[in-house]
């Protein structure tokens, strides 16, 4: 009896340890003191490379932008998981390659996208699975489509 009451509690102890939450680290580890040393006119991107390191990307449409990113997550078992911290810190540099501009924002900036069902809206009539299959059926040999003979 008491044999099984220990395995018991250790069945139910490992159980429990499975629902632990999960705290993950993911991008850049930004150093506060380095982000804020970063000077507008004085700083420079060999400067910035060698206090901060290389950017996590750069800008798509302007490559004198640099974003530095970090994120803190936590989850809970199967759970999707959730932003605890974020910081983005963006660099921009002017043609010469000087700091013109420091921004640092925060998990304000993150968006919530809730898809509406399990179906994409989409503009048109709706067909049923018979009307997909055969709809086409003689529609290629008449006069006047794409593909007729005239």
């Amino acid at each position: 009896m008491v044999k099984r009451s220990v395995a018991a509690i250790i069945g139910l102890g490992i159980a429990l340890s499975a629902c632990t939450g999960l705290r993950e680290h993911k991008g850049f580890v930004i150093d506060p003191t380095l982000a804020e040393g970063i000077q507008v006119g004085v700083d420079n991107k060999d400067s910035v490379v060698r206090s901060m390191g290389r950017p996590t990307f750069t800008g798509q449409f302007d490559a004198n932008d640099w974003y530095y990113v970090s994120r803190d997550t936590t989850q809970l078992a199967f759970r999707d998981p959730k932003v605890v911290e974020q910081t983005v810190l963006r660099v921009q540099f002017d043609q010469a390659g000087n700091v013109t501009a420091v921004q640092k924002t925060g998990k304000e900036l993150i968006a919530r996208v809730d898809p509406s069902g399990d179906k994409t809206p989409t503009l048109g009539r709706e067909k049923s699975f018979f009307q997909e299959l055969f709809g086409n059926i003689g529609t290629i040999s008449q006069p006047g489509l794409p593909g007729s003979r005239q």
